[in-house]
């Protein structure tokens, strides 16, 4: 169904940009290949490094499960999905439930959050913003296990397993939320470290694996092909493409919401950001310093879980484990929207 929908979405934008893009879908489409560049340059490095990653990461993960009965594949989950999450966790899986649970719903809230929305946000976020984004990551931490223990379920996972699995991940939550509450300015250096490492591990493993495809020589060992990354990241264009401007055609829906907007106390800003989330981070990260204090928590809370649901995760998902799909929309979106009914209450107790 999501694929018909984006589909449409393609054949909207194209015959807009044919028709000289009279109402804005063809744009829209235009923006979402263009989105292709960047999405391949963080990404294409680090999927080819996963086998490093899960080589160095297969000692620890097999002695934790022999000590604890926690998948190896579980940390897998700490890295975001389209940033060799959902290889690693395929690759060190005892289960393949559990590595396909691990990799495409862990993945896409807490390992995204993590790897991706945290670190990025801290050096985009400036001013009065600041605060609201951290507050917001904070309600959206908070109900993250909801979302975790919904996806495990649509997975086809029981309670005990979710609890099994999911153990230590409820333990770093716990840590992360206490460290921002506690020592915001020590977990902001956790995470600017963790965004250089990035960095500069897909710099590393875009080299290697371009120098291989062109001349045969293998930089680095346990390295996967270039062109399997390029492959994935190929993927996720391609449901860009429609998801765009599908996403445009609900936000126009939703401009004309006054009400809902009156309800919320969200701004127009607010509103737009929300929608936008869905399909990718770093705009509503520009848009921050925009909106109202209310809108700031709201959408950075909402972020938290529903990032990128129908832009590139969902492109991602529906390359590499199409029956995940579904479990990842419902927990990602069930997720976002508790976050921002936590968010909203506890703001408006505060008169903001």
């Amino acid at each position: 169904m999501i694929g018909y929908i984006m589909a449409a979405g393609v054949v909207i934008g194209g015959i807009d940009k044919l028709l000289g893009n009279r109402w804005g879908y063809g744009k829209k489409m235009e923006e979402g290949f263009l989105l292709l560049g960047p999405t391949a340059l963080s990404m294409v490095g680090i999927i080819c490094l996963v086998p490093l990653f899960s080589y160095v990461l297969r000692v620890p993960s097999n002695m934790l499960y022999q000590f604890a009965g926690v998948d190896p594949g579980i940390f897998g989950g700490l890295f975001a999905i389209d940033m060799g999450g959902y290889q690693i966790s395929a690759g060190l899986a005892k289960n393949t439930q559990i590595g396909a649970y691990a990799g495409i719903i862990l993945s896409s809230t807490l390992g995204c959050t993590i790897l991706f929305t945290i670190p990025v946000g801290l050096g985009m976020v400036e001013g009065e913003a600041y605060m609201g984004f951290l507050r917001g990551m904070m309600f959206g931490l908070i109900t993250l296990p909801m979302a975790l223990v919904l996806g495990g379920f649509c997975c086809g996972l029981n309670f005990e397993q979710i609890l099994r699995q999911n153990i230590g991940i409820f333990i770093l939550l716990g840590i992360i939320l206490l460290g921002l509450l506690k020592c915001p300015k020590r977990i902001e250096k956790g995470f600017f470290a963790i965004a250089c490492f990035m960095k500069i591990a897909g710099t590393v493993g875009l080299v290697a694996g371009a120098v291989y495809f062109l001349c045969g020589i293998k930089l680095l060992p346990l390295t996967a092909p270039i062109e399997e990354a390029m492959e994935v990241a190929a993927s996720i264009g391609i449901a860009m493409l429609g998801s765009l401007p599908v996403a445009e055609f609900i936000r126009r829906r939703l401009e004309k919401l006054k009400r809902l907007r009156s309800w919320s106390g969200l701004d127009a800003t607010g509103m737009a950001g929300l929608l936008v989330g869905t399909v990718s981070v770093i705009p509503v990260l520009a848009m921050l310093k925009d909106m109202n204090e209310r809108s700031r928590v709201i959408n950075a809370a909402f972020l938290v879980c529903a990032a990128s649901t129908f832009g590139a995760h969902l492109g991602f998902a529906m390359g590499v484990e199409p029956a995940a799909v579904n479990p990842m929309i419902a927990a990602k979106i069930a997720g976002g929207i508790s976050a921002v009914i936590l968010a909203a209450a506890v703001m408006r107790r505060k008169g903001v």
